[in-house]
């Protein structure tokens, strides 16, 4: 069995040895000139279109993967950074929270984009470029069986030539055996230099006919497959930035939003920074009206107003109105600031704001820092304590 095997084995070779040796004598002949080549402009032009294709498909693909690359590394490099940020923020800053909550949505957000480019732009384009290797092995294999066929043609060919020189021969014997053999002989040698003719012709044109039934099929398969594939090249370049747009244009909105998120809480940060005395946050106090607010009284004498803690204030030349202990003012100089309400009980104060500071009703519910007002031009249009908040002293000055 193993001799069998080796036998076949060792048919095979001899085989394949002399098919490449023929291919290569008839490409030397086609090259001298000695031999006529089969020629298919159209065909190459779709060779050529090909080539091109697969070597624009192939870069596409090494860059969409560096891109891939690319991304990965920035997804890494915004990680470190928001988790640095996140170790040095301190508990008590504004946002903590929020600052934590940023860095889970951003890794999220990214990892959502790596995960559509991979699965709508570099998979489609591998599964895209399979195909080319398979066609370009059986443009190959269409281009040795081409030799073949214009082989088995020219050896077809020239037996058609020696068999009428053979059949010119035998018509008029000339060789000098035929001559010397009695004629009953002369005609077995004829016969027999026929029966050898016809056998290396018939194989000949066997042979001929094989090639180019092989030739024919790969070379019409391929004439109708490398036109289709050419133009499947615009849908898949298509399909790849389109989607690659899309999922970029949903990423950076995402992000975007973060981002400003982001901006907003350090916006905040930066305001407390300039807080001078009081701390960057402050609990919650219950604002009420105190009973000797609602009832106070002036003594038209002396012209002074008394408060609930029983102090007696001037009125600044008649200006303070009764009830209120002093004025302040915000301005614009370097030390003293707009303040934005971030609470509800908190008063705005805008760039030359004129307020009226009134007493806590329970001293222990003022924080350090802080004071208790209302804005000077509400308390003239409406007399009403229910407009009052809490500010930072540091962002006015006494007037």
């Amino acid at each position: 069995m193993a001799e069998t095997s080796k036998g076949v084995t060792a048919g095979k070779l001899a085989i394949n040895v002399q098919k490449r040796l023929t291919r290569a004598q008839e490409k030397v002949l086609q090259k001298l000139g000695k031999a006529d080549e089969t020629r298919d402009v159209a065909f190459e032009e779709m060779v050529t279109k090909f080539n091109k294709q697969m070597a624009e498909g192939t870069k596409l693909q090494k860059d969409l993967k560096a891109y891939q690359t690319a991304v990965k590394t920035m997804h890494d490099a915004s990680r470190r950074l928001q988790d640095c940020l996140a170790d040095m923020y301190e508990p008590e800053w504004f946002g903590k929270e929020e600052i934590d909550s940023l860095a889970e949505d951003s890794d999220t957000v990214w990892l959502e984009y790596q995960q559509n480019l991979m699965d709508k732009s570099v998979l489609p384009m591998d599964t895209y470029l399979t195909q080319f290797g398979d066609i370009k092995a059986r443009i190959a294999k269409r281009d040795r069986k081409m030799v073949d066929f214009d082989s088995a043609r020219h050896h077809f060919s020239s037996l058609q030539k020696g068999k009428k020189k053979d059949e010119a021969k035998i018509a008029k014997p000339a060789a000098l055996l035929e001559k010397a053999a009695p004629s009953w002989a002369q005609g077995l040698i004829s016969a027999h230099q026929v029966a050898q003719t016809n056998l290396s012709y018939n194989q000949a044109e066997e042979e001929l006919g094989r090639a180019q039934r092989i030739f024919e099929e790969l070379n019409v398969e391929l004439q109708d497959e490398l036109p289709v594939l050419y133009t499947s090249r615009v849908g898949v370049y298509v399909n790849t930035f389109q989607n690659m747009a899309g999922h970029q244009e949903k990423f950076h909105k995402e992000m975007g939003k973060l981002t400003q998120n982001l901006n907003d809480i350090m916006t905040k940060l930066e305001e407390q920074k300039h807080l001078k005395p009081g701390p960057p946050g402050r609990p919650p106090s219950t604002l009420t009206p105190s009973p000797d607010q609602r009832h106070q009284y002036t003594d038209d004498n002396t012209h002074t107003t008394t408060t609930q803690q029983g102090d007696v204030t001037n009125d600044s030349d008649g200006e303070l109105p009764p009830g209120f202990l002093y004025k302040v003012r915000t301005t614009d100089d370097d030390a003293i600031h707009e303040y934005s309400a971030t609470d509800n009980d908190e008063l705005e104060l805008n760039v030359g704001d004129v307020v009226l500071v009134l007493a806590f009703d329970n001293p222990d519910e003022q924080d350090d820092g802080w004071l208790l007002g209302l804005q000077e031009s509400l308390w003239f249009q409406n007399k009403d304590f229910s407009a009052k908040g809490v500010f930072p002293e540091n962002f006015t000055q006494k007037i």
